[in-house]
């Protein structure tokens, strides 16, 4: 059974930062890529960014590039996934995944084999 585990959200103000985790599985871990969604109130789950299981492979959907960065902890098994310059738009519940291959070219939410519970982002004006 796949477990993704999320930590990191709360409340912070615009232009301040916070550090996104999701904990797996060793196996989870090395077997999948893995990324983080986000759904913001009314609003659809959209990408944000991922990492695959080759070594140095992201991918950023445009509003995170040049803020957020994703990176792995082979030796914890997590990802990260650190976002600076936040935004009052980047408040939403985010989403660790994986999905059940170790690279993707496109991400979207149908690929997605597993889902954390989420962690809520809110970023205050």
């Amino acid at each position: 059974q796949v477990q993704l585990v999320e930590s990191g959200g709360g409340l912070v103000q615009a232009g301040g930062s916070l550090r996104l985790s999701c904990a797996a599985s060793e196996r989870t871990f090395n077997m999948y890529a893995m990324g983080w969604f986000r759904q913001a109130p009314g609003k659809e789950r959209e990408f944000v960014a991922a990492s695959s299981w080759i070594a140095g492979s992201t991918k950023y959907a445009d509003s995170a590039k040049g803020r957020f960065t994703i990176a792995r902890d082979n030796a914890k098994h997590t990802l990260h996934l650190q976002m600076n310059s936040l935004k009052p738009e980047d408040t939403a519940v985010y989403y660790c995944a994986a999905i059940d291959t170790t690279y993707a070219t496109n991400w979207y939410e149908g690929i997605v084999a597993y889902w954390g519970q989420g962690t809520q982002v809110t970023v205050s004006s």
